[in-house]
C-alpha cells in the first residue's frame, strides 16, 4: 500500500511529463497549482482507479488512474 501512495503522490514519470512538455502542455498537477492558491489543495481518493473493459481499458491500470479529483481556493 505504501509503495502505491508513493507512485501516486509522484504523479506523472517524468518521460510523461516531458511529452506533455514537448506538446506545450502542462500536466494537470500543473495546471491545478497555477489555477489555485497555493497549498490550497486537498486531493480525494488518489488511489481510485476505473471499472471500465470496453477498447482494452481493462488492461491499463494507472496509478491515480489518470483522474485528479479535490478541492482549493481561488483569491480565498
Amino acid at each position: 500500500m505504501r509503495a502505491l501512495k508513493e507512485a501516486v503522490s509522484e504523479g506523472p514519470t517524468p518521460d510523461a511529463t516531458e511529452r506533455q512538455h514537448a506538446r506545450g502542455k502542462l500536466t494537470a498537477h500543473e495546471r491545478i497549482s497555477l489555477l489555485l492558491d497555493k497549498d490550497s489543495f486537498q486531493e480525494i481518493e488518489p488511489l481510485r482507479r476505473h471499472r471500465a473493459t470496453g477498447f482494452g481499458l481493462e488492461k491499463k491500470r494507472y496509478p491515480g488512474d489518470g483522474v485528479i479529483t479535490g478541492w482549493g481556493t481561488v483569491h480565498g
